[in-house]
């Protein structure tokens, strides 16, 4: 199963501070676990909300709305995507993982949706759409 790995933003990173030197030592040891352990398939880190943007959808309407977000504990600072076992294993790894802030932080890990989840309405036809794109986005 793949799950996302939201690392939630902080004060500290949305006011753009950057991790110490010996933060990234450590995340980057971890990292290395994780592409040893043969979980991790990608991850990076974000830079603050100010910096962001946010598209609002309302029927056919669009709105642009520019950062910064108010709310700090709803936002997100990085992330991973792993594949592993289970959500347990998911869970196990991230206690490992050092602190990835500074200060108090939170982690978040969510199951990515597989093409078996939405049963019925992802007929043959949508399936072969998918593989078409994934094939597409592999490929660049």
């Amino acid at each position: 199963m793949k799950v996302i790995v939201l690392i939630k933003a902080t004060a500290e990173s949305e006011a753009g501070e950057m991790p110490s030197t010996e933060l990234l030592s450590a995340m980057g040891a971890y990292d290395e676990e994780l592409v040893k352990a043969g979980i991790m398939l990608a991850g990076e880190g974000l830079h603050p909300s100010s910096r962001g943007k946010r598209v609002r959808f309302d029927g056919a309407q669009r709105a642009v709305i520019d950062g910064p977000f108010s709310e700090t504990k709803e936002l997100v600072a990085g992330f991973w995507l792993w594949e592993v076992k289970s959500m347990e294993e998911a869970v196990e790894w991230v206690k490992r993982c050092p602190n990835p802030m500074e200060s108090s932080s939170e982690v978040e890990v969510r199951q990515v949706f597989e093409p078996e989840d939405f049963g019925e309405a992802f007929t043959p036809e949508l399936r072969e759409q998918e593989e078409r794109v994934r094939a597409q986005a592999a490929a660049r």
